[in-house]
């Protein structure tokens, strides 16, 4: 048996992609399920080297090695694209296209460079354009030998049912707190422990939250949200004091992260709320999940986002409040 990459937390879906390498009849299409933080991307990176490593070879890089590929989504232009040639952030575009996916498929109607397997890895399948989806499926009914996908989904049932039948699902599950504070002292081994129980207490069971928490410093603002949202907020007064936690000017990772964060504070208040209280905490999370996939490519005023997000909370708290 092959030996990989430890992936805290979800070892059994490691194990199973080890060992449906070492067997004869490997499905060829796979979907990595979960939701967003989960580390589907790296797993799924770090499956497709696993797939293509000749015997006795070392681990390829997946960025790098010709018979793995990543679609995933591209610059939004020319001056996001030279953004991200020298290591900077930017911004991408919506969706998957059809012509990324029909140069994937131009790609398959050759052999393997190296080898005889070969991964296309979708990164997320959530976010084809329609035309695009079809074109896959093209792929997926009739895969060329060797060829083998991993599509990452975070929202499963917003694929197609023709592509989920074609698929053999890995299912990613929350972490446990033990295991998100071995995430953390793995990636951010400077944190302390007052940083990592917070970051632990926010994430939801997400180690992607739970590291963009302790990178991003967004204690005060967890703080804040948590206020807004079992308080209320009927003159401002905590809005404003998130605003000014959040920063003039933050970075889109920050404004993401914060939009993340709100999200699981939301999820972990939905539990203990009644019925009404309920209803409002899935509006303002749904509205928040809307801003989410937007914020990505979309270029929001910082400060204004920042009171969206607090009034999302605000109209969810425990006083019944109107978001303004």
């Amino acid at each position: 048996m092959k030996t990989g990459k430890p992936f805290i937390g979800q070892e059994a879906a490691w194990r199973e992609w080890l060992a449906a390498i070492e067997s004869e009849r490997m499905h060829h299409a796979w979907l990595l399920a979960g939701a967003k933080g989960l580390g589907k991307q790296a797993f799924a990176r770090a499956a497709a080297a696993e797939l293509v490593r000749e015997p006795g070879a070392r681990l390829p890089d997946a960025e790098a090695h010709p018979d793995i590929h990543i679609l995933e989504h591209l610059p939004a232009n020319d001056d996001e694209a030279k953004k991200k040639a020298e290591g900077k952030p930017y911004q991408t575009k919506r969706n998957i296209t059809i012509d990324q996916v029909r140069q994937m498929q131009h790609r398959l109607t050759t052999r393997p460079t190296m080898g005889n397997r070969r991964a296309i890895i979708i990164n997320p399948a959530d976010d084809l354009e329609k035309n695009a989806v079809n074109a896959l499926l093209k792929s997926l009914e009739e895969p060329p030998t060797g060829t083998y996908f991993l599509l990452v989904t975070h929202q499963p049932g917003r694929l197609l049912p023709t592509i989920r039948s074609r698929c053999r699902v890995l299912r990613f599950a929350s972490l446990m707190p033990d295991e998100l504070d071995a995430v953390i002292r793995r990636d951010v081994p400077q944190a302390g422990a007052e940083a990592r129980a917070a970051a632990i207490a926010a994430s939801g069971g997400s180690p992607g939250v739970a590291l963009n928490f302790v990178e991003q410093d967004l204690g005060g603002i967890h703080q804040l949200m948590l206020r807004i949202l079992r308080e209320g907020d009927a003159d401002f007064h905590l809005r404003g004091a998130l605003a000014e936690e959040m920063g003039a000017r933050p970075t889109r990772e920050r404004q993401l992260a914060a939009l993340e964060l709100a999200r699981s504070v939301m999820v972990a208040e939905l539990a203990s709320a009644g019925r009404a209280r309920q209803l409002r905490i899935i509006e303002a999370h749904g509205t928040l999940t809307g801003l989410s996939n937007q914020a990505p490519t979309y270029n929001f005023d910082a400060g204004l986002l920042i009171m969206e997000i607090g009034g999302l909370l605000a109209s969810a708290a425990m006083p019944r409040e109107a978001a303004r």
